[in-house]
């Protein structure tokens, strides 16, 4: 009866459960132990830094290139509604390839529903590697579609069916990705290490938003017409060769190899956070939903800003502020430059500070700062226009540096990849890529050319409510993975303060 009251509540509360630690210190040292075993110097995971860089070159090179893959349509979406729609009014056919647009997204959770649970099960680079493939022929196929002027009806039917082919491909690409380095990083430098995957993000944007300015002021709008498009969509190719190359030559993380491999020794303590047991979609639904919901929340908030900056503003630019199609690209390119320098720097920023305060002052930028931003943007002066990106762009950053870090250790180990590909893919195919469709037809209807910005005020406020009520995590061990070091002097610190701990 003693031992009961000792080791469950009662009216007493603390007092009782502190008189009950006095009488009895040994009892109560076996039952921690028993219930929190102590961690071996074997169970925590000491980075090989040249390996962590190998990781996250492979991982943000093959995303830049997944992302200039599908930057090219974007940034050709006028010239795409040229080119395959039925020629009729301009709105009518931006609006036709936004939807097209649009439609890749539709089969981006599908996509992360096979290839996310794929991922926990065979690996995550053999599922990388495959998504850059699917995306490398997808991209190149779509160069080579003729014209509707050419087979009609059949080239619009193409271009959906092998912009299928990009989502579902997408659908694997940043659960994978994130995950790649979350595992490989270091904990305490997982928010530096994780932002070179959005670095990669801005440098395929930047990379195919510069090659068709580049191609338009080159060729001129007309030969972009009839047949200079092709030119991006073709160079996916060879590009994509060298991501497949870099993928292939890794090993897969540390945590997951450490999950697959049955004979390697693993202890009590580690046991109890890195089980064996494979992620599918019926785990993932049944026992992490909680999670997915805040996942979708916090991704969808984040997509609608980033595709509406990063996606749309090229053409609101020339559709709405009469702008030329390489004039508003050229702004664009010298936002996400500057973006580039910093990002890396708000990924430190996390690490120090933590993943919320960062995530909250991007949100909260795009709500009290849109407006303002999308003021300045229709004033139409260079300068003008310049300061309204900046003020957007330094928002998009703060989140851009830190939701690669933040996402992945949402979920434990032995489902990550397969939880984040689900939540993600699912937000960005409801929110994320249909914002250029929804913004344009929100101008259409209402005659508002602020309607951009209220859109991302109402994304924000939905982030800053996710933000709110997710749980901090910089600095801490995944969630199923023993810690993850840098020196061996560290895991020594970590065995030695475990073992206080337990010893009261």
């Amino acid at each position: 009866m003693e031992r009961e009251a000792a080791t469950s509540p009662n009216e007493n509360g603390q007092e009782s459960d502190a008189a009950a630690i006095r009488r009895h210190p040994a009892l109560f040292r076996a039952i921690r132990r028993r219930q929190n075993p102590r961690l071996r110097r074997s169970d925590i995971t000491v980075t090989d830094e040249a390996a962590v860089k190998r990781a996250v070159k492979a991982a943000s090179l093959g995303n830049a290139m997944e992302w200039f893959d599908f930057g090219i349509y974007a940034y050709l979406a006028g010239t795409i509604g040229r080119v395959f729609f039925p020629s009729g009014s301009d709105t009518a056919q931006l609006l036709s390839s936004f939807a097209t647009f649009a439609v890749a997204f539709l089969v981006r959770p599908l996509g992360g529903m096979v290839f996310g649970p794929m991922g926990d099960k065979i690996g995550r680079k053999k599922v990388l590697a495959l998504t850059m493939i699917l995306m490398a022929i997808g991209t190149a196929a779509i160069g080579l579609i003729p014209s509707y002027d050419s087979i009609g009806f059949w080239a619009p039917v193409l271009l959906i069916v092998f912009r299928l082919l990009q989502g579902f491909s997408t659908g694997g690409e940043y659960g994978g990705a994130s995950t790649f380095i979350a595992e490989y990083a270091p904990d305490k430098r997982r928010g530096f290490f994780g932002s070179f995957l959005e670095l990669g993000t801005l440098a395929g944007y930047t990379g195919a938003a510069s090659l068709v300015t580049a191609l338009t002021a080159w060729l001129g709008s007309d030969t972009m017409d009839a047949w200079g498009w092709r030119i991006p969509f073709l160079v996916a190719a060879p590009l994509g060769i060298v991501g497949i190359y870099l993928r292939l030559k890794l090993d897969d993380t540390p945590a997951f190899l450490k999950l697959e491999d049955s004979n390697v020794h693993v202890s009590e303590a580690a046991t109890a956070v890195e089980t064996t047991a494979r992620g599918d979609l019926a785990k993932i639904f049944r026992t992490h939903w909680r999670m997915l919901i805040l996942c979708i929340a916090l991704v969808g908030a984040y997509n609608i800003t980033d595709y509406m900056l990063l996606s749309y503003m090229p053409t609101y630019l020339s559709d709405e502020l009469h702008y030329s199609e390489s004039h508003g690209l050229m702004i664009l390119v010298a936002t996400m430059v500057l973006l580039m320098l910093i990002i890396n720097q708000v990924g430190r920023l996390s690490d120090r500070f933590g993943r919320k305060p960062l995530l909250m002052a991007g949100m909260i930028g795009f709500f009290v700062l849109s407006a303002p931003a999308f003021v300045l943007v229709r004033e139409g002066s260079l300068l003008a226009v310049s300061a309204g990106m900046l003020m957007l762009g330094l928002s998009l950053v703060c989140l851009l540096g830190t939701m690669s870090a933040a996402l992945p250790a949402m979920f434990p180990t032995n489902v990550r990849y397969g939880s984040l590909s689900v939540g993600y893919n699912l937000s960005a195919s409801l929110f994320g890529g249909t914002t250029p469709l929804v913004i344009t037809a929100l101008i259409s209807v209402t005659g508002s050319d602020m309607m951009p910005a209220y859109y991302a005020m109402a994304a924000a406020l939905v982030g800053v409510v996710a933000v709110a009520c997710m749980k901090e995590t910089a600095q801490q061990p995944l969630e199923g993975s023993p810690p993850s070091v840098q020196t061996d002097e560290e895991a020594a610190e970590i065995v030695e303060a475990g073992a206080r701990t337990q010893d009261f």
